[in-house]
């Protein structure tokens, strides 16, 4: 087996100019998957800041494409918690209210859970509307992965010493008993997150500089983020210097000044 592409860690001197950047990167990625006739572009969302920071940065950086284009975009979501979409803890409810009013995407290029359903059932329904979306994949293949860090390490739902970290046949995955309120929720699985093409993990302030250490430089006890390892795709880091303030490895500065 190859071993896994290496990653790139870029640092922005301000969570804003992070926003930016990563609006542009999804805008280019886009355009790369559509340079194809006939190809879309699947893109996966998680939670959290990551919200605020798309509904404030992507709109305008997708508006020179086109609407023709934004037609060509299917959005799922890293994982879910199992409440109404009008719960303020709904990831797409917060998507649907914040950036996706904004931008000229209808509900039939969303995939998204049904919260009405027991989350086993709901795991099961999603993963379904995944298979069908991306035909022809065993383990769907996403063009882009926007993922997060919370302060143990987790990324998606996938928390440490958890079960769900050994899972290898589901590609999406129910949790009951979640260390984070919700407790259930629907997961994407570590085999869906490293067959994506890319995946870009997002992480700002000074709260997640001592769990972004031990993710990115503790090689003896991998927490789940660090368990993200694409086998043929991209691996990036983007961060702010107030998160990325405990690094020793080596990372790329940005800055607009």
């Amino acid at each position: 087996m190859a071993a896994p592409a290496p990653r790139l860690i870029s640092v922005f001197s301000s969570p804003q100019e992070l926003a930016a950047s990563l609006a542009q990167l999804v805008v280019q990625q886009a355009a790369s998957c559509l340079a194809d006739a006939g190809a879309r572009f699947m893109l996966g969302l998680s939670g959290g800041s990551l919200v605020s920071m798309l509904a404030r940065e992507l709109p305008a950086a997708a508006a020179p494409a086109g609407p023709a284009s934004l037609a060509r975009w299917t959005l799922g979501f890293c994982d879910e918690r199992l409440v109404p979409f009008e719960h303020a803890e709904s990831t797409y409810g917060l998507y649907r209210t914040h950036l996706l009013s904004k931008l000229p995407i209808f509900d039939s290029q969303v995939i998204t859970i049904n919260p009405e359903l027991p989350v086993e059932e709901a795991a099961e329904d999603y993963a379904k509307k995944l298979r069908q979306a991306f035909q022809g994949d065993s383990i769907p293949v996403f063009d882009l992965l926007i993922l997060g860090v919370g302060p143990d390490g987790h990324t998606c739902s996938l928390f440490p010493d958890h079960p769900l970290l050994q899972e290898r046949e589901k590609i999406v995955a129910p949790i009951s008993d979640s260390p984070k309120p919700p407790p259930q929720r629907v997961t994407l699985t570590l085999p869906v997150l490293n067959a994506a093409r890319t995946v870009i993990f997002v992480a700002t302030g000074e709260g997640k500089a001592a769990i972004l250490k031990r993710i990115l430089e503790d090689k003896e006890n991998p927490l789940p983020a660090a368990l993200v390892q694409p086998s043929t795709g991209k691996l990036r880091w983007f961060l702010d210097e107030a998160a990325a303030r405990l690094l020793t490895v080596p990372f790329e500065k940005h800055s607009t000044l």
